[in-house]
């Protein structure tokens, strides 16, 4: 297969670059947001909690960054399995919902904030201030929705990594390689 026709399978290096980075920022807001609890309370806590917020605004940086280079640049279209339309249609749902949890999980997070009474401190240059009061209720009500949003992004994500990997080591596939980079040699 020529260079070109394999990239032309491949997702573009700076949709992968979204991809792994979105990973990498998912995973680490999700165990920050786990384990925040447990660290020490005062200076090194609020420190957890000002890393998670901004691992949220990346998540979301990097949404708004992958839609609009989708836009540039389109996805390879999918390939075909031996699994047929229903596997194509579950692929094309299963990526509509990661990306509204993507949307969803720092969204209901900086309702969270706001109902806290906190401002929202963009990438720690500029504070938002709340547009509400505090209530104590209503922000337990959207932690626990923010918390159960961002377990539900993990775990879907978790099963979307478990099926690139079942197309890779056991249909031998190319669905994996598509999203890693030429370098790796997956080709």
């Amino acid at each position: 297969m020529s260079d070109a026709s394999t990239a032309a399978l491949r997702y573009s290096p700076p949709a992968q670059a979204f991809h792994w980075l979105t990973v990498l920022f998912v995973a680490a807001a999700w165990t920050l947001g786990v384990l925040g609890d447990d660290l020490p309370k005062g200076s090194i806590r609020h420190m957890g909690e000002f890393v998670h917020v901004i691992l949220g605004e990346m998540v979301a940086l990097l949404l708004l960054l992958r839609v609009v280079w989708r836009f540039v640049t389109p996805a390879p279209a999918l390939e075909t399995t031996r699994f047929g339309a229903p596997a194509l249609l579950a692929t094309r749902l299963v990526h509509l919902a990661l990306y509204a949890l993507l949307v969803a999980v720092p969204v209901v997070g900086v309702v969270t904030l706001f109902h806290g009474g906190e401002p929202l401190s963009l990438f720690g240059v500029v504070d938002i201030p709340s547009p509400w009061p505090r209530n104590r209720e209503l922000k337990h009500y959207s932690k626990e929705i923010h918390e159960l949003l961002a377990h539900a992004l993990v775990l879907l994500a978790v099963l979307h990594a478990s099926a690139a990997l079942a197309h890779h080591y056991v249909m031998k596939d190319r669905a994996l390689k598509r999203m890693l980079p030429a370098f790796l040699g997956a080709d």
